[in-house]
């Protein structure tokens, strides 16, 4: 299917990704933000949120930002983006039956207030809009902190006044295509949703598409398709208008429409032959047909979505053609067996995408449903183990079992997956303490963990990660301590320590300046994106600067990122009343690399 002056598929992600996003590390991130972002006014707003007394566990709603493995970062955005002054216009279309005065407001659309974990209406200040979305836009997805992603989307999906310089649907848009991107396909089409089809402008068309794909649902565009194809020529419209009349009994008006894109050449093969399963699925007609993938050489989109919708199934290989943002929104499709999702599940949790709880319910269920005779050595037996086994020994073993998996992200998650069984060892010497706090930690269970500080050496990794993660500092953190940590000054996780102790405030000044020069760790130098995120901290512009750290991480792996980078974050999102979770982020750091 064509996709002319459409979204890029969100899909295609991981391979334009390539050419376009050069590592942040090997050049100067001066320009990893638009133009423009010095002119914006200073703001006076000093509203931040409530400040919790440790990190929230988890902060993952269970209704629930791609580079090239090499370790490229995205380049400066900047360079991608010569204007950022010509935003889209909104174009209205005829009222529909709705009375005006039943219509919402664009000023404060979101899923979240400040007393549900939202951040304020304010927090983005009096930044400029069209800076945020091109930065919005621009950030790729996931992002190498879950902690981070998942801050991240809180901010995305609160109720933030609409900046200036950007229309009201267009605010919208750019962060329901960014929570696209990270994987929450729920999420942005939720926050599409709140606004009505009368208020829709030309981008948001397209990213209420692209929303409605990612979750397998096309009945979602049912109140938009109509408008949407009088200011499109997509060939997309035309076939949701199809879709859109056999699921309301419409059959002879869906089947002509479908035959007219055939015969325009808008679009044929499979992208056609999914739609024509849509409708016949509908309908029940004839006109129902058999998907054969053969020659089908890569996923998007619309093949993913409709593929979902209908109980298509996906050959794996063309799961290899996508970022890892669509195995999130597979793991969330309802249609689609549990087992064969597992994977794909325990990956969203490494994204943030899944909760801890979410995820022990996840392979909970699984085990009730697998026969009795097959359950032996399974995830779902070594998790009931680990948390209810015959005794502590059985328990940390069955932990041990579930963290002895093949790759980061995957490893990660098992330590989501085991964190609340973690909290309830007793503590106690044994060699396996540094992950036993790395999996309290992956959920925020700060002061669970720290009760293992007795038990960890000076020096050690478990160590380090109390260090940063602690409610309070710990004593005994000095510049000794931190060269004591095992790999010596080119080691990227004791950088990330000296980074994540700076940003926090827990040595002193010459101690950090010294280190810092020994680890050949830049944290005084000034880029464009440095000054911007110092710049919203001192405005306590909260939600830009939990934006712009997202651009400071927008790689896959941890190894990835530069140390100073780490340092800015921490900083800033403990200036703007973020301290817990800029400790999990330090200490994150130092268990994922």
């Amino acid at each position: 299917m064509r996709w002319r002056n459409s979204l890029p598929p969100v899909l295609l992600i991981a391979a334009s990704a390539v050419a376009l996003w050069p590592a942040l590390a090997q050049r100067s991130p001066e320009s990893i933000l638009p133009p423009g972002f010095g002119q914006e006014p200073a703001t006076n707003s000093t509203a931040q949120p409530d400040r919790p007394a440790h990190a929230s566990p988890d902060l993952v709603p269970d209704v629930k930002l791609a580079l090239p493995e090499t370790g490229n970062q995205s380049d400066l955005i900047g360079d991608l983006v010569e204007d950022t002054s010509n935003d889209s216009a909104v174009a209205l279309v005829a009222p529909l039956d709705l009375p005006k005065e039943l219509q919402r407001s664009l000023n404060d659309v979101g899923l979240m207030t400040p007393t549900e974990g939202g951040l304020p209406a304010t927090a983005f200040g009096r930044t400029d809009g069209r800076f945020l979305n091109t930065l919005l836009s621009h950030t790729e997805a996931p992002l190498a902190s879950r902690w981070a992603s998942i801050l991240l989307r809180r901010t995305l999906l609160s109720q933030s006044d609409i900046p200036s310089g950007v229309s009201g649907a267009d605010w919208v848009a750019e962060r329901a295509w960014l929570l696209v991107r990270m994987g929450e396909a729920d999420m942005a089409r939720a926050l599409v949703a709140r606004v009505d089809a009368v208020n829709y402008s030309p981008r948001l068309y397209e990213v209420a598409m692209q929303a409605a794909l990612a979750t397998g649902d096309p009945a979602s565009l049912c109140s938009i398709a109509t408008p949407a194809a009088s200011v499109s020529d997509e060939p997309s419209w035309p076939l949701a208008q199809a879709m859109c009349a056999a699921l309301s009994g419409e059959s002879g008006t869906a089947s002509a429409l479908v035959d007219r894109v055939r015969d325009d050449r808008a679009a044929s093969g499979i992208d056609v032959l999914l739609a024509e399963k849509v409708v016949g699925a509908a309908t029940n007609s004839r006109r129902a047909v058999t998907i054969q993938w053969d020659g089908v050489e890569r996923l998007d989109a619309w093949r993913y979505g409709l593929a979902v919708a209908t109980g298509v199934a996906i050959p794996t290989r063309l799961f290899s053609t996508v970022g890892p943002q669509v195995q999130a929104w597979h793991a969330r499709a309802p249609l689609i067996a549990p087992a064969a999702r597992a994977g794909s599940v325990e990956l969203a949790t490494a994204m943030g995408v899944f909760s801890s709880a979410a995820l022990v319910d996840f392979y909970g269920d699984l085990w009730t449903a697998t026969d009795p005779a097959e359950r032996s050595g399974s995830v779902g037996e070594l998790l009931r183990t680990a948390y209810s086994g015959e005794d502590d020994g059985a328990k940390l073993a069955a932990m041990k079992s579930l963290w002895n998996v093949d790759g980061p992200a995957m490893v990660y998650a098992r330590q989501v997956m085991t964190a609340r069984a973690a909290a309830m060892l007793p503590v106690a010497s044994t060699n396996d303490s540094d992950a036993i706090i790395a999996s309290m930690l992956s959920v925020g269970l700060d002061i669970q963990a720290v009760r293992w500080s007795s038990q960890v050496p000076v020096g050690s990794i478990g160590w380090a990660q109390l260090a940063v993660a602690s409610p309070r500092a710990i004593a005994g953190v000095d510049a000794s301590a931190v060269r004591s940590v095992p790999g010596g000054e080119n080691d990227r996780r004791n950088k990330f320590l000296l980074a994540g102790l700076a940003g926090l405030g827990r040595l002193p000044v010459e101690s950090v300046s010294k280190l810092a020069e020994s680890y050949a760790v830049p944290l005084g130098r000034v880029t464009s994106w440095t000054r911007a995120i110092d710049h919203a901290a001192a405005s306590g512009q909260s939600g830009t600067v939990i934006v712009l750290a997202a651009a400071g991480l927008q790689t896959r792996e941890w190894r990835y990122v530069p140390p100073e980078h780490l340092f800015h974050i921490v900083a800033a999102l403990r200036r703007v009343g973020f301290e817990p979770e800029a400790r999990m982020i330090a200490a994150e750091a130092l268990a994922r690399t």
